[in-house]
């Protein structure tokens, strides 16, 4: 049984290492999370959306136009991690699964985008 937990883990690629990943699920390497961020809005279905700046502003604004803001980075594994102005820091990672683009956080939440 560890032999198979161990070539299991190497069959991942490294940037699905750590995440809470579902049959289908494609990770956005750097090159292609920085595109399609530049490139899309990034909405959800209730009703928020994502803004990400090219000098590495964030913000999320929310149905009702409140807004949590910050400054996001990229990571080597193409994770997206924000660092918000009220001290509050988070990592997600956005997975093509199928004709969808998903947003999976570090506890396992699944967010499609519109």
């Amino acid at each position: 049984m560890r032999t198979i937990v161990i070539a299991l883990l190497f069959a991942l690629p490294a940037h699905a290492a750590g995440w809470e990943m579902r049959d289908g699920d494609e990770p956005l390497g750097t090159t292609d999370v920085t595109a399609f961020l530049m490139e899309n809005e990034v909405r959800f279905y209730d009703g928020g959306q994502s803004e990400y700046g090219p000098d590495g502003a964030y913000a999320y604004i929310y149905e009702g136009g409140d807004r949590a803001e910050g400054h996001y980075r990229i990571e080597a594994d193409g994770a997206v991690c924000v660092d918000f102005v009220n001290g509050f820091s988070r990592c997600d990672l956005y997975v093509r699964n199928g004709q969808r683009v998903l947003l999976i956080d570090q506890n396992g939440n699944r967010y499609p985008l519109r």
